[in-house]
């Protein structure tokens, strides 16, 4: 019934959004495929150096070496780590600013000091907040949420005082309360913010997590750094290697 009910026009309309999605889709798709074809072609054209930048096949191959050798399980680890501080960070956060919305002396009061841990480097506290909270999974969770816990309160709290004035001043003349205005017109008004804050603090949590991981941690993602700084190191050995008896063999 509600197709029969749609007019010509508009169905043109609906068309032509989907096909625009579908379009923006396939570009990203090839852009990506041409992106890992040129990067294969010119890794073994040796026109840039496979160790350096690596090539797609070697990741691949080391992708699959390393699953059945306990990625998964360090994977695991590093999302469970990454998950806990990214939901706990954004639900302070969003509470926070809520809070801070409800009351604009509080806001004012915890400005200056929202803007100062904005800015103060996160990843040097590390070895603060381990301890504070003692090595373990709770550090690292601590760490993730530090990172994205001030930037989630700050864009939600930008959004709520943003909120369009007028609708707010409407709503208030017809005598509603301040909870009405949050949960009707506030918190609506502001679901793309909140989307957009959780696009950006599940990098920043994964960020504080790795970061975590390197100070205190036996498992997860920073396992596979150190196999790859052990790799390096023993490419770099064996060419220095290679170079002195190369030259040896100069010399004689």
């Amino acid at each position: 019934m509600r197709e029969k009910n749609i007019s010509d026009d508009r169905k043109k309309y609906l068309r032509k959004i989907r096909t625009n999605k579908i379009l923006v889709l396939l570009t990203q798709l090839s852009i990506l495929i041409l992106f890992i074809v040129l990067w294969e072609v010119l890794a073994n054209k040796k026109m840039i150096d496979s160790f350096i930048t690596s090539q797609p096949s070697k990741i691949l191959d080391t992708f699959l070496n390393l699953s059945s050798n306990g990625l998964l399980k360090h994977l695991g680890v590093t999302l469970t780590e990454t998950l806990i501080g990214f939901t706990s960070g954004v639900v302070l956060g969003v509470f926070i600013a809520i809070l801070l919305w409800w009351s604009k002396f509080l806001a004012k009061v915890s400005e200056p000091f929202l803007v100062i841990l904005n800015s103060l480097p996160k990843v040097a506290l590390g070895p603060v907040i381990i301890v504070w909270v003692g090595a373990g999974m709770g550090a690292i969770i601590t760490m993730g949420i530090a990172i994205s816990l001030i930037v989630t309160i700050l864009e939600i709290l930008n959004g709520f005082l943003n909120t369009d004035k007028e609708l707010i001043k409407m709503a208030k003349t017809f005598n509603a309360t301040k909870f009405q205005i949050l949960t009707k017109i506030v918190i609506p008004a502001n679901i793309s913010t909140f989307f957009n804050s959780l696009k950006v603090n599940i990098g920043l949590s994964l960020v504080g997590v790795i970061t975590g991981e390197f100070l205190v941690s036996k498992a997860g993602l920073r396992i596979l750094n150190c196999i790859w700084r052990s790799s390096i190191q023993t490419r770099l050995s064996n060419d220095r290697s290679y170079n002195s008896s190369h030259c040896s063999s100069c010399n004689l």
